[in-house]
């Protein structure tokens, strides 16, 4: 099933990122840009490569990924919990590695909401005893 293309979806914050992946050289094309132009910082591109680097297929695919929504630490944990899916469905012997570096677990961490009253979601207005 290696050489079929795999589909899958990952979220973070605001962003949802759809993940074809398939055999290949290692090409990237994000929004139709290379993985570095889109993410330029390097944090981000190690962070998104961490699942090929934990299961030692890195350069084995290509990846085309479509991204929407949310900022570039958002969209860097949505594509690489997609890939990270996308390779326990080309193969199930990486779920272990994956599981324990938490990278199969969606991040659930949102801004929270703003409450009425108040200037911020916990921020309260200056006391004033008199």
């Amino acid at each position: 099933m290696a050489d079929a293309t795999i589909h899958t979806i990952g979220r973070r914050k605001e962003a949802v990122c759809r993940v074809y992946v398939s055999a290949g050289s290692g090409k990237w094309d994000v929004n139709g840009r290379t993985l570095g132009d889109y993410f330029p910082r390097p944090s981000l591109v190690s962070a998104i490569q961490q699942p090929f680097t934990a299961t030692d297929t890195l350069g084995r695919f290509d990846v085309k990924a479509n991204i929407d929504g949310g900022g570039s630490t958002g969209q860097a944990g949505a594509l690489r919990l997609a890939v990270a899916r996308a390779l326990v469905k080309m193969d199930e012997a990486h779920r272990p590695k994956l599981r324990d570096l938490g990278l199969l677990t969606r991040d659930s961490r949102a801004v929270e909401r703003k409450k009425p009253g108040r200037p911020k979601a916990r921020k309260r207005f200056q006391f004033s005893k008199r």
